[in-house]
């Protein structure tokens, strides 16, 4: 896989950072997407958070007709859970797992760092913090879905008091809302406790409701 444009990195306005946010944007974007939602996150001025926004590799995208663009891994056809470019997920969960290791070595705890993902970025952060060996402040899953191999279940090391957060719209057209609440069932069949967000009307974008719901989940499990 290509290497992406290095991540934007937004420090705290006050101080050194204690805690840190990673978040994926989806297919097609690059990391200044959810830059502009920072303001609106209620945050204080000294809550000390890093924002890194990873930028994901050009690269040429099945359901694009081959055409090149950002993605984290290949779309091969655009019934989501069907014929899933494993390879791809798996190179870049390694990639998060890098930057959170970069986050550690800049003296951030790992249950410090939250990860969050839109669309495609949320398959990925779901997969790499699952795989998280150490434990994680929690996992923002928005407008995505939850791809599962059976044979995955015992890579998934991540303390099962991980919070994870999933948010989807009910007019969803790229990732339907009947594959995000299978993907919830999966979750929770797995063991894990998702915080279930539903937007009635909402298509495959986020809105106002939402905003405030992922400033409460990062402010509940970041700011101490």
């Amino acid at each position: 896989m290509p290497e992406g444009k290095p991540p934007i990195i937004i420090e705290p306005r006050q101080g050194t950072a204690t805690a840190s946010v990673i978040w994926l944007h989806g297919l097609g974007a690059d990391g200044h997407d959810f830059e502009g939602l920072l303001p609106h996150l209620g945050l204080p001025e000294d809550h000390g958070i890093r924002f890194v926004f990873p930028n994901a590799p050009v690269q040429p995208v099945t359901v694009n007709l081959g055409e090149p663009m950002t993605a984290w891994y290949d779309i091969k056809t655009i019934h989501l859970t069907e014929q899933v470019d494993w390879p791809g997920i798996e190179q870049s969960l390694a990639q998060v797992h890098g930057w959170i290791r970069a986050e550690q070595a800049k003296g951030v705890p790992s249950e410090r760092i939250l990860l969050a993902g839109f669309s495609q970025g949320g398959v990925i952060v779901l997969q790499a913090g699952l795989r998280y060996e150490a434990p994680l402040a929690g996992i923002m899953g928005l407008s995505t879905y939850f791809p599962h191999q059976d044979a995955l279940a015992d890579a998934y090391v991540q303390p099962d008091a991980c919070p994870i957060f999933l948010g989807h719209g009910t007019a969803d057209p790229i990732c339907p809302f009947t594959v995000a609440e299978s993907s919830r069932d999966a979750l929770q069949t797995l063991g894990r406790a998702v915080e279930w967000h539903v937007y009635p009307g909402m298509p495959h974008q986020v809105c106002a409701e939402e905003v405030r719901d992922i400033a409460h989940f990062i402010q509940r499990h970041l700011l101490i």
